[in-house]
């Protein structure tokens, strides 16, 4: 690149990749993209972003050989191919050991109890006996968990009474299971979702944002306020050395994000980690100094890491799911003459019911302001509402 400036290669063109382009373009930083299809999120947006498989050793180290550091929009590649460039001198961040606790929930649960981190009750089954006694020793229900490949409610099975239904379908996952088994926690009663937004760059420089609050609504992020209100200072105090630790323990390199329960008598329990920019992190973009992708970026490339404090008291993000409306742009005129306030960003990505398309942003004052206001324009996109 002109004046020396680096080239980032990121493995997925999905969202994430594609909302790292602005400040890649506002730093003079090259993206390349290793894509799913040629009309995936970030290949419409990123010009070099040629189509290959992350799981084939060949496309992968083909694709490293034209960057200068390997990062990632989702865990999934291999570790044995993340080793390989490694010993091939190229630089991956995070690193293939920090990302296997990523990609397998076992190995991620063993090494955060080994470490005395807080977490849900846990155990790893491999039969239905071995289930079943696990389930009988907890006051509640439980959740049963594929250890890979799960996300946004995929690969997850809640269990309130191990019984009928429920019990022919852990029986069927158990048996379809590999030789690790499953996980299976319990499922904990807490009063509400967090979320510790880390950045780590290689040197041991560490960042943390406001700890947020986060609502799912089936298994899928629904909106995230920051900072979490009512948060006591202990409380955020707590949630924040929970993921600088995670993210020094394990070595973690860019954006952690680590999703955590409270409870109702103040416990913090961390539920899922992930090593990339999380749908949790969106509101920097619009609400903080230093976005979670540029951070990314920064730390990827081990530059001093930006100031993450929040530009406004609150920050409501709403995620824009797929309804009934293909024509999303069209929905553009309403919300924009409704509120020049909220900030849109769409992922050009086919509409389907359930699926991300986007977001919408609002900052401000008054938090109850600032979630009608959120609220509102991502239904009127969605096409819940029709004024």
């Amino acid at each position: 690149m002109p004046g020396g400036f680096p080239t980032v290669g990121v493995i997925g063109g999905g969202q994430l990749a594609r909302m790292m382009q602005p400040p890649a373009i506002e730093m003079g930083v090259r993206l390349r993209v290793l894509a799913e299809a040629e009309t995936g999120s970030a290949a419409l947006a990123i010009h070099e972003a040629p189509v290959g498989d992350h799981r084939d050793l060949a496309t992968v180290s083909e694709f490293a050989a034209g960057v200068d550091v390997i990062t990632f929009e989702h865990e999934h590649v291999p570790g044995p191919i993340l080793e390989k460039l490694v010993a091939d001198g190229v630089p991956v961040r995070p690193g293939p050991a920090a990302l296997g606790f990523a990609q397998d929930k076992l190995a991620m649960r063993a090494k955060l109890t080994e470490l005395g981190l807080p977490c849900p009750r846990w155990a790893q089954v491999r039969t239905y006996d071995e289930l079943s006694a696990f389930a009988g020793s907890l006051p509640g229900g439980l959740v049963l968990k594929t250890p890979r490949g799960g996300y946004d409610g995929k690969g997850v099975l809640l269990i309130d009474e191990l019984s009928g239904s429920k019990a022919l379908t852990a029986r069927e996952w158990l048996e379809k299971a590999g030789p690790d088994g499953l996980l299976a926690e319990e499922k904990v009663a807490f009063t509400r979702e967090l979320a510790a937004l880390i950045a780590r760059s290689p040197s041991g420089q560490a960042a943390a944002w406001p700890v947020v609050e986060s609502t799912q609504k089936d298994g899928i992020c629904h909106e995230v306020i920051a900072p979490a209100p009512g948060l006591s200072a202990d409380q955020a105090a707590l949630a924040t050395s929970v993921g600088l630790r995670v993210a020094g323990e394990l070595g973690v390199v860019g954006v952690l994000a680590v999703e955590m329960f409270e409870t109702a008598d103040g416990r913090i329990l961390v539920n899922e980690l992930a090593m990339r920019p999380h749908n949790s992190g969106h509101w920097t973009i619009d609400g903080a100094v230093t976005s979670q992708f540029e951070q990314h970026l920064r730390a990827v490339l081990d530059l001093p890491l930006g100031d993450v404090r929040a530009r406004s008291p609150w920050t409501v993000m709403v995620n824009v799911l797929g309804g009934e409306y293909e024509n999303l742009y069209r929905s553009y005129l309403h919300v924009m003459a409704r509120d020049p306030g909220v900030k849109v960003h769409m992922y050009a990505k086919d509409v389907r019911p359930g699926r991300k398309v986007g977001h919408v942003t609002v900052c401000g004052d008054d938090l109850d302001d600032c979630l009608e206001r959120a609220r509102h324009a991502a239904a009127f996109i969605r096409g819940d509402i029709d004024e």
